[in-house]
């Protein structure tokens, strides 16, 4: 199956809504990839998708990645510079073992919804949102090969 073709358009507004809502506590920017295979390792793949998004250009660095490769069951969650300047080196722990779980029962919108919650939880902490602040980066989910 093809990552496009992996969630329903009722998945993917939800998930999407989810991105929205999470963000309208923080400055922070939060995008999901789903990739059908992940060769080697999944904070890798994270961090060139990361980069060919564009994420690091946020005013405050403040961006997330959620990666997922459906195929191969692999994810990661990759945080900006600005974000791994204040957090902890475990600092998403606790998100990937909450995603994990829903992941393992096949519940992945669900899992995705949770981890974007949180993460948005997370990151309200350290970026709160701001009056001037703009979205910088879209909302919808990005869908690799």
């Amino acid at each position: 199956m093809k990552p496009a073709g992996f969630f329903s358009s009722e998945d993917r507004k939800h998930i999407e809504k989810a991105v929205h809502e999470a963000e309208q506590d923080t400055s922070g920017e939060i995008r999901v990839h789903i990739d059908g295979k992940c060769k080697g390792d999944a904070l890798d793949a994270a961090a060139w998708v990361f980069g060919k998004l564009g994420m690091q250009k946020t005013k405050l660095r403040n961006g997330v990645l959620i990666y997922l490769a459906i195929e191969d069951r692999k994810f990661a969650i990759i945080g900006d510079a600005g974000i791994n300047q204040k957090v902890p080196a475990n600092f998403w722990d606790d998100v990937k073992t909450t995603m994990e779980g829903y992941f393992r029962k096949g519940e992945f919108t669900q899992g995705l919804v949770h981890g974007i919650t949180l993460s948005g939880q997370h990151l309200k902490k350290h970026f709160p949102h701001q009056k001037d602040d703009v979205n910088e980066l879209p909302d919808e989910i990005s869908f690799g090969k």
